[in-house]
């Protein structure tokens, strides 16, 4: 199905919903996922109805082993096609019967890769015959083997650097800069209204919630707006300092204590 074009911007937890489900989209659940991103459940709904809605997930398929699903062949045809008609031709081949998948490559030859099942090497034998029939030029084909699967790893919060506190950061003209951030449980803000935390001056005058996320639900902000812990906020900061942006937002860091001993 077509999927619309899209401006979506994946920040830390989009990025981490997206490795779990690759990883095992049957056995993650939405909770887990919470937990490990100190957000709500419901916030990762939806945030995976978000993801689903501008196309960036487009499905979950199962991995099937057809060898042992009766001991069927699985077929793989690297196919030469006009750049033209790629598409079009596309779109014919995953309508024969016993094609599984169809794969577009941008440029060069054996730009079509066309994966089919049967029961037989007839069958397979068909599924070329009818590629040649609608204009599809198979240059070569193999029995696949085996195939392995991974999540893509820059999407793994746990991988290499540790994910950064803001989820996401725009740097504007000038040196204002739009920070995204989840507002975590022992935050000096959590549980203040935002003309609340001014007073206490929790919020400087330079920094600006522009908007909130909470659940399912995209909220304005007012003065008597209260944040709450696993709300997603966009934070406007006119000086450009993305950590005293963030510092109402997170929790405190606990002061270090030094012992020292002292010697007679």
């Amino acid at each position: 199905m077509p999927y619309r074009n899209t401006d979506h911007r994946l920040d830390e937890i989009d990025r981490r919903i997206l490795h779990a489900l690759m990883d095992d989209a049957r056995n993650t659940s939405a909770s887990a996922l919470a937990a490990e991103a100190g957000v709500s459940g419901a916030t990762i709904r939806n945030r995976i109805h978000k993801l689903e809605d501008v196309g960036i997930i487009r499905g979950y398929t199962a991995q099937v082993d057809f060898e042992l699903a009766g001991g069927k062949l699985a077929n793989l045809y690297l196919c030469d096609v006009p750049l033209t008609e790629r598409q079009a031709l596309a779109h014919e081949a995953r309508a024969i019967p016993g094609v599984i998948n169809v794969r577009t490559l941008m440029t060069g030859r054996r730009n079509l890769h066309v994966l089919a099942v049967g029961d037989n090497t007839s069958d397979l034998r068909r599924v070329a015959r009818q590629l040649t029939d609608i204009g599809i030029h198979v240059e070569d084909e193999d029995l696949l083997e085996e195939e392995l699967f991974a999540p893509y790893s820059p999407f793994d919060p746990d991988d290499g650097e540790q994910a950064p506190e803001a989820n996401d950061f725009i740097s504007l003209t000038g040196n204002a800069s739009v920070v995204e951030v989840t507002v975590q449980s022992g935050a000096a803000i959590a549980n203040l209204a935002l003309e609340d935390a001014a007073k206490q001056g929790i919020l400087d005058e330079e920094t600006l919630v522009i908007a909130i996320e909470r659940g399912d639900l995209e909220l304005t902000p007012h003065g008597d707006t209260v944040i709450q812990p696993d709300d997603i906020v966009t934070v406007l900061s006119r000086t450009g300092g993305d950590a005293d942006a963030l510092s109402a937002f997170r929790e405190a860091e606990p002061e270090s204590t030094t012992q020292s001993s002292t010697h007679d």
